[in-house]
């Protein structure tokens, strides 16, 4: 069936550079229709509105005649292939359908099209997205997703273009990672700084990337070859603390400062168990039994029994009766600081970091870098000095493999140094 779509060029519409451009018209009605661009333009005298073709005595510096008309033809079929598939839907509005989707590139099947914006504006399926996601994961990984559009949404300012899914290329990559690195302003701080650290960068591209991948996998978009989009990952340069540390922190007196109570309880608690803080914070009744406990973990969603050392069972059960006060992470990292200051730990702890092809250092007291992370850090890599064996950390900890749980831990190096340092205080002096 042969549907009101024709190529016109008109003679008014003669541009600065004395061409005219080619449009495809579609009249749904005799009042109705919509005009699109074909990015074709051509002197008009030589283009024969009669045949609605391109006259064979084109000159050569405005292109090749057979290319050009194939071009035509192939965008023609495209837009009659729309109306048909629109006028059959019957719910769908022909000209809304051709006017959204008749630039879309050609990898786009027509049930991915829509008339409605909302349905394939990238922001949108984003919350529709992370809405899915509500029900199988923790409420932090929400964030992260969310943390992921907000990124975008800054970018999408940043270069002022509409970011579409017809952005997601290998260029698009190169120009967000770049922004990320360092451009983009870090929100709720007090004096401005731009650029994230490689891993926060990393994480952003991990979590666009699942999203893409989600999209593609319900068929909401067309497939897209996401091989450029490497997530970047640097080895964290992170403090734990130590048993002797972890004392000071346990043993000290807040009688004068109640309020810290409860958070270094928690973070002791955490540095006894080695969970992550989604786990360690919301311990249940039901899941201590003969005083082991049985958890399971929110982010690899196994279960695993830890059996509660003395001074955890002190905490957890004798004063907490199993029921740990609930706080925020955000509200725990703020107030761990004070009660590691108020341990004593105050040594001037160098940490480094990586911004695109930038070293920066930071240099601050050793309680500034305490954090709700800092309890599973100190788990594994006290465990590990004390000669836990490996794979009995790594059931407690969820790392996959040896060489991430050294990594993480960095222990080795301080396992080495203890090793020369004990063979060297069995030597005379000078």
């Amino acid at each position: 069936m042969r549907y009101p779509i024709k190529l016109i060029a008109r003679k008014g519409k003669v541009n600065k550079n004395g061409v005219t451009p080619v449009s495809l018209q579609y009249c749904h009605s005799a009042d109705k229709r919509v005009v699109l661009s074909t990015g074709i333009s051509i002197p008009f005298q030589y283009w024969n509105k009669k045949t609605g073709r391109i006259s064979k005595d084109l000159p050569s510096e405005f292109g090749d005649v057979q290319i050009l008309e194939t071009t035509l033809t192939q965008k023609l079929r495209k837009a009659e292939d729309m109306v048909s598939y629109a006028l059959k839907r019957r719910n769908i509005c022909p000209m809304k359908f051709l006017k959204e989707n008749f630039n879309r590139n050609d990898k786009w099947g027509l049930e991915q099209m829509s008339d409605e914006k909302k349905s394939l504006d990238v922001f949108c399926n984003i919350d529709d997205y992370s809405k899915n996601k509500e029900g199988s994961v923790k409420r932090c990984t929400i964030n992260v997703i969310n943390a992921m559009k907000a990124h975008l949404r800054l970018f999408e300012e940043y270069r002022k273009e509409p970011i579409t899914f017809d952005s997601f290329d290998a260029q698009f990559y190169e120009d967000f990672v770049s922004y990320l690195t360092y451009e983009m302003p870090q929100v709720r701080r007090k004096e401005l700084i731009k650029g994230l650290k490689a891993n926060s960068v990393g994480k952003t591209i991990k979590h666009l990337k699942s999203f893409l991948r989600d999209r593609m996998r319900k068929k909401v978009i067309p497939f897209m070859d996401l091989g450029a989009f490497k997530v970047m990952e640097e080895e964290v340069d992170a403090i734990y603390l130590s048993w002797k540390e972890l004392s000071a922190i346990y043993h000290l007196d807040l009688s004068k400062q109640p309020q810290l109570e409860k958070y270094r309880d928690l973070f002791v608690l955490g540095c006894l168990t080695g969970f992550r803080f989604s786990d360690y914070s919301d311990i249940k009744p039901e899941e201590v039994r003969d005083g082991m406990l049985y958890v399971n973990q929110t982010k690899t969603h196994s279960t695993v029994v830890v059996p509660l050392k003395k001074d955890a069972k002190k905490i957890l059960i004798d004063k907490y009766n199993m029921r740990m006060p609930q706080v925020s992470n955000v509200n725990l990292n703020y107030h761990i600081k004070e009660v590691a200051r108020l341990a004593g730990i105050d040594e001037q702890i160098k940490i480094t970091h990586k911004r695109g092809n930038k070293i920066t250092e930071e240099i601050k007291p050793k309680y500034a870098w305490v954090t709700s992370h800092t309890c599973r850090r100190s788990f594994c890599t006290n465990e590990y000095l004390d000669g836990t064996p490996t794979n009995l950390i790594m059931a407690i900890s969820g790392h996959k493999t040896e060489k991430a749980f050294r990594r993480y831990i960095k222990a080795d190096q301080v396992q080495k140094a203890h090793m020369i340092k004990k063979l060297w205080d069995g030597r005379p002096g000078l």
